[in-house]
Formats: structure tokens, sequence, C-alpha cells
């Protein structure tokens, strides 16, 4: 399959070069060999992705020219690196680019976490770390790769704890006589891998101990409530010393759940004239709790924080996400760190993963519903973060106009879509509304079931902000 060619104009190049080298961008000259070219390929894949750009020479000061290729033939090598390296052609896409009054061409690839860990043609493993490709040559360094892309799970790790800690625990009696009343609770347990000759493993643990702390001191969920807007909390502003929420992994959800409802029941915000007790989602709440509990990684010697501001919710789970799952994909890609746990506590009675996939789409809809902006999922080097704004959406009107500016022509079920509005004949309103305001108006000549709309001679100049 030939590879594509995009023209691109000076502004975009200069944009690419302001990217520069990174965390998740390199540029390469066009004389890097191709086994060189290798270890940022590893280093991308083993990490957050990332894309590189072949063909652009670096100067000593640090600013960067178009180099290119002569011919598209002259990347020959490179491409076979990228052929070698994704035998699948998978996970990896490229694309040659051409800059008007520049010789050659710079080939530009995307490459994307690999759920598997990749080496390099000398054999050797790298992560991207900033603008750095870091050899990974310790069994440590190599085993924390693995965990982090969920090849295995620390889960499975066995603790040097008593067995009836789990087979005699308040909670395994109480699971069992509810939901599995005709096994006894070590028999139930080695058949679900739970527990094994050396003893419980952490999933065991972390779901039938009753207090699975002893053992696992970091698998706690501290609250705590910050009188401020401000990106950092303060000791100061701190309203009072931090909650430590315990237990096995069904009663931290439930209990943080509450905990975190009757301290934002008393964030006062000024509406109306008034003020009134401010609002977030339970469901968004639930989920996003319950999806740092259950998808942690065990292995970091660190709590779950959920800090509570004045204008947002942040919940901090321990560990990266797992294998190709990223932020921008997180939605749609499925990938469980501890696959166990995920089942196993779907089938306690009101199972706090209800629909097991989907916690944060319905975290996402339940902002929706009540006209919030959406949750901000961010990774950090060791932990992922995910925020509750209260920030309201922009009025329909606006995300109208906002996508118009972008795009030619928008219609009733775009609209809906873009707004979060379910009803067809309420959409109709808004639309109609818009035209007889001269903001937009029908595309002529279309039938009724293809009725689209234009800027109309009343739409507001400058940039959507």
């Amino acid at each position: 399959m030939a590879i594509p060619e995009i023209e691109i104009d000076q502004e975009q190049f200069e944009k690419i070069t302001e990217k520069g080298e990174g965390h998740f961008s390199d540029v390469k000259s066009a004389a890097i060999s191709p086994a060189s070219l290798t270890k940022s390929m590893s280093a991308f894949a083993n990490a957050d992705g990332g894309e590189l750009f072949i063909g652009i020479d670096e100067s000593p000061r640090g600013s960067f020219r178009w180099g290119g290729f002569q011919n598209k033939e002259s990347a020959n090598g490179h491409i076979q690196a990228f052929e070698e390296f994704f035998p699948l052609g998978a996970y990896f896409r490229y694309e040659f680019l051409a800059l008007p009054n520049s010789p050659g061409f710079v080939l530009h690839s995307e490459i994307d976490k690999t759920p598997d860990v990749r080496k390099a043609s000398n054999g050797e493993v790298y992560v991207r770390r900033g603008a750095q490709n870091i050899k990974q040559s310790s069994i440590e360094q190599i085993e924390r790769i693995k965990l982090n892309k969920g090849i295995y799970t620390f889960e499975d790790h066995n603790l040097t704890a008593d067995p009836t800690d789990i087979t005699n625990s308040e909670t395994i009696i109480g699971f069992m006589i509810e939901i599995v009343p005709l096994s006894e609770p070590e028999v139930w347990l080695k058949k679900q891998k739970l527990l094994k000759t050396e003893g419980p493993t952490v999933a065991g643990y972390v779901l039938f101990a009753d207090e699975p702390q002893t053992a696992l001191p970091k698998a706690t969920i501290k609250i705590y409530r910050y009188k401020s807007s401000d990106v950092l909390g303060t000791r100061e502003t701190l309203a009072f010393d931090p909650i430590s929420v315990e237990g096995c992994a069904y009663d931290q959800i439930y209990q943080a759940v509450d905990r975190v409802r009757a301290i934002i029941e008393e964030i006062p915000v000024a509406a109306g004239g008034g003020i009134e007790a401010i609002e977030y989602p339970t469901e968004a709440i639930h989920e996003i709790i319950t999806n740092a509990v259950i998808h942690r990684d065990y292995s970091f010697n660190d709590d779950i924080h959920i800090r509570i501001f004045d204008n947002r919710i942040e919940v901090v789970s321990p560990g990266t996400l797992p294998a190709h799952v990223t932020p921008e994909n997180i939605l749609e890609e499925r990938f469980a760190r501890n696959p166990k746990m995920v089942r196993i506590i779907n089938k306690f009675p009101n199972p706090p993963n209800k629909d097991v996939g989907e916690g944060l789409n319905t975290a996402f809809e339940a902002m929706r519903k009540l006209k919030l902006k959406d949750p901000v999922i961010d990774q950090k080097d060791t932990s992922v973060w995910v925020t509750l704004r209260h920030e309201r959406l922009g009025t329909p009107e606006s995300a109208i106009i906002d996508y118009l500016r972008k795009n030619d022509e928008i219609n009733n079920s775009i609209a809906r879509g873009i707004c979060y509005i379910g009803s067809e004949n309420t959409m109709k309103r808004i639309l109609q509304r818009m035209v007889s305001d001269g903001i937009i108006e029908r595309i002529p000549n279309r039938p009724l079931n293809k009725t689209g709309y234009i800027k109309g001679k009343k739409f507001p100049k400058g940039d959507a902000r």
C-alpha cells in the first residue's frame, strides 16, 4: 500500500518544530540509522505513544530546519524498520510530509502504546520519559513495564498473611450465605484462584479480608476537603484532617461515595441571588470511585486520593493506564488491570460495577444530563487523575455556533449530539429560534427529511470562546 503524501505549509511546519522533542514527540535527521530509530519506536510503544518526524535537522543551538529525504525511495530503510518493528501493521501509522519550496520529504509516524513490551533492534527495551529514550535493563524495570501494560497483574501476587483472614472473615461469610450457599469459603476461594498454597492473593485479600489494610497499608482511600478553587490544595485551606476509608473493596466504594456526597452537599454556591448546595451526579461519583478501587495498581505503595475543592472533585488512582488504554481512547477500549477483582466484585449483592466496562461512560452521561462539562482524564507518571468540574456546559446555541465555525452545515441529529439533548422537537425549536434571529438559515431546496442549516446573516464573527 502506498504511503500517503500530505502537503503542509510553513505555519504547520513551525508548529511541528515548536513541539520539538518531548514526551510525546521526537524529531530525527534523515541520516539516522534505521537501527537507532527503533530505540524511539521502542520508547514510545512502551510508554504512552507519540509522534516521530524523520527528516528534520536540529542545530547545536536547538533550532530545527527541514532536512528531508531526497526522495521517497531514500526512506526505504526506515520504512522497513517500521514494518519489522510492527510486523502486523498495527499500532502505528505513517505518511510523507511535503513543504513547498523545500527539498525532499519528512517521514511522519504516529506510534501507539502497545499491549506488549517492544524491544529495539539491539535487543534492549526503552521507555520514553520527557525528551529521552531511557534504557530499561534491570529485572525490576522490565517487571514494572509488564505490570503497567497488564501483561501480568499484581492482583495474583501472594501475600504472607493468615489464610483465615479471608476464609473466616465476616465479609466472606456474608458473601457465601448470599451468593454461594452450597460451598465452603476455602474451597470456593481456591477455585477462584484467590487462595493458593502460599497464602491469599492480593485480589482475595482486597475483596474478602475485613481489614485488608493490615497487609496492604496503602489500600486505603483518603478524602480531603479544601475550601479553595486553587490549582493545589494547601494546609491552610484544608477544612479538616483527611478522612481514611478502609475495609474491603466493596465497603470502601460505598462508604467513600457516601462520605463524598455528604461533604459536597455542604459546599455553598451562589445561585439566583441566594445560596444553595453544589450538585454533582451521584452516578458519576460512584462510577469514578468504583473505577479507582477496582482498576488501581496495588503494587504502588500509595492510597487513592479524593480531593474535594469548591469547584471540582479530583480522584487520583495509583498506577498508569494499562496496556493500550490512553486518556484519549479510554471510553472505547476495554482492558482490566485486575480482571479477577472486576469479575468477583460483580457477584456481590448490588454490585458497584453493575455494567462491567461501562463505568466511565456512565459517569460522562451523568455529567451531561446535569449539563455539566465532561470529566477530565489525565495520566501522570505513576497515577491516573479523573476530575469532575462544576462547570456548566455552554448553551445549545453556543454549541451550534461553535460547530458551524468549523463545519459547513449542521442538522437536528448532529445538534442533539453536541448539545446532549435527547428530544428532536426540543432541538427543532432551538434551531427555529436561531433561524428567526438570523444566526442560521435553512439550506434551500432540500426535502424535510434532509433539512440542514448553515450560517445566517447575523452569525457572530470572531473566534469561539
